[in-house]
Parts: C-alpha cells; sequence; structure tokens
C-alpha cells in the first residue's frame, strides 16, 4: 500500500482544502480495495483492544461484522473515522488516503459516514429539513441563512426520502417517528453527505421484525453504490444481508467467510455462537 497524498502543503488540481490540510478529491480503487487495515494495534491502560488487526473491503462490498462484546468492534470503527488513533498499523481509504493522518471531519469530507446505534435526528425539525441540513453544502451561518432550495434539491431530497422510505413522512417531526423510522432518517441525513464507505452499528436493534425486514432491503439496495460494514448481533439479518462476514474475537479477525462458513467454525462456536 503506497502511502501519499494526504499531508500539508500547496494544493494541486486533485486536492480539495479541508481543515487547513490536503483532503484527495475521490478514492483511489483501482486495486480492488476501498478500506485497507493492517496489522492495527490499540491500546487502553494495557488493555489490548486491537491486536494486529488485517482487514479489507471491496468497493460495493456489504460486510458485517459480528464477534462477541469486547471483540474490538466499536474500537475499529473507531479507528476508520479519525475517533481513536492507533497505536501501530495502517489504515487506507483507497489507495491513497491515510487515515490515521485526518482529523474526524477530514475523513468524513473524504466519504466515510458512521451511524451509531442510538439515531441522532434534530427530532423539533421535520423529516423534510433533516436531510436538507444534510446535505453537502457550505455550512458557515451566513450561507446557511442565505440558502434557498432550488427544485434539484427538492428533487434529491425526496428521492432520498424515497429510497428510506420516509416520503409520506416528509413533513413529520422526527421526534414522533418511531423507532426504525428514526434510524432509516438518520441512514437518509447520511446518504446526503455522499459517502462512499457507511459504517453501521446495530442499525436494527430495537427495531420491529417488519422495520428489521425494511431495512434488510434498504442495504441491499445500498450495496454496489456504496460500501457497507454493518456490526451487528442479529443472525437472522446479517444472513439476509451479508456478502461475507467476518468475525472478530480479542482485536483481530477470528474467522472470515459467508455465514455459513464462519457458524460451522468450531473456534467461533465456541467464543460467540455457543451450541
Amino acid at each position: 500500500m503506497t502511502q501519499t497524498a494526504v499531508g500539508l502543503g500547496a494544493s494541486d488540481g486533485g486536492s480539495s482544502l479541508a481543515a487547513g490540510r490536503l483532503v484527495p478529491e475521490g478514492v483511489d480503487t483501482s486495486h480492488g480495495v476501498i478500506l485497507y487495515l493492517d496489522a492495527i494495534e490499540v491500546s487502553f491502560d494495557g488493555f489490548k483492544a486491537l491486536n494486529q488487526l488485517s482487514l479489507t473491503l471491496a468497493p460495493g462490498e456489504l460486510r458485517c461484522i459480528i464477534g462477541p462484546n469486547g471483540a474490538g468492534k466499536t474500537t475499529m470503527m473507531d479507528v476508520i473515522t479519525g475517533k481513536t488513533r492507533p497505536d501501530a498499523g495502517s489504515a487506507f481509504f483507497g489507495q491513497t488516503i491515510d487515515l490515521t493522518r485526518l482529523s474526524e471531519p477530514e475523513i468524513a469530507t473524504a466519504g466515510i459516514g458512521r451511524k451509531f446505534q442510538k439515531p441522532t435526528v434534530f427530532e423539533m425539525l421535520d423529516v423534510f429539513t433533516n436531510i436538507e441540513l444534510a446535505l453537502k453544502a457550505p455550512r458557515s451561518v451566513w450561507a446557511s441563512l442565505r440558502a434557498r432550495l432550488n427544485g434539484e434539491t427538492r428533487d434529491r431530497i425526496d428521492g432520498l426520502l424515497a429510497q428510506i422510505g420516509l416520503l409520506d413522512d416528509r413533513h413529520v417531526l422526527a421526534g414522533t417517528l418511531s423507532h426504525g423510522k428514526k434510524q432509516w432518517l438518520e441512514i437518509g441525513m447520511l446518504l446526503a453527505q455522499d459517502p462512499q464507505l457507511l459504517l453501521l452499528d446495530e442499525p436494527v436493534a430495537g427495531m420491529t421484525d417488519a422495520e428489521t425486514e425494511r431495512t434488510a432491503e434498504l442495504f441491499r439496495s445500498l450495496a454496489g453504490k456504496h460500501t457497507l460494514m454493518v456490526v451487528e448481533h442479529d443472525m437472522k439479518f446479517v444472513g439476509s444481508i451479508a456478502d461475507q462476514v467476518t468475525v472478530l474475537h480479542e482485536g483481530r479477525v477470528l474467522a472470515e467467510g459467508s455465514l455459513a462458513k464462519v457458524q460451522a467454525d468450531e473456534r467461533v462456536i465456541e467464543v460467540y455462537l455457543g451450541r
């Protein structure tokens, strides 16, 4: 993996300025990899949360991450999004974007979006306005005050609302939505930012069966257009969406492959699934 391109210096034709640094425009996936983690290590007060963790994702893949509590799933996502700096190892977005050298806002600008387990929406605003505020656009106070929606922007928002199944709820206050619909709204807010990689933490926790099924349909529709990494404990849901499953244990990859393959792995049965 060539380490290039992200750092301080004068702008060139292929970069844009973000928070005083250069973030390359576009993600180079010419080698067939959009996320590359190699020998990542993270320790907290002597506890090794990630231990030589190595993992790659292909563009457009839908990968599910499973494993027992404390396996390192959240810490891995923290490293990818810049919340936690690894003690050792490499983390690249595409071929050239070194995630270990960027801040959280810079990583979001580069094209990585993250959704936490608990939905975070603007509850006193309607659904349409939540998506409007999330759109990728200048966010200075002056720009926000002067902004006027044009027809193209309205169409885009309606398209996103239709995609997440909330078009009929466009004028409903977000705070009155069901838990599942709030989850979909936050996913729509992420999609408004045009991410290439989406990190989703237990997205169907607390959902009804119908909401879970609708979420599976949504994720399947997003795969290919976006790359998805989904951390989840619901094995039925995992089986309905995953291209490939990675099992983490003690901060490293224990097993990888189809759900059927990892479910048959004796090590996975022992440490996570049980008999």
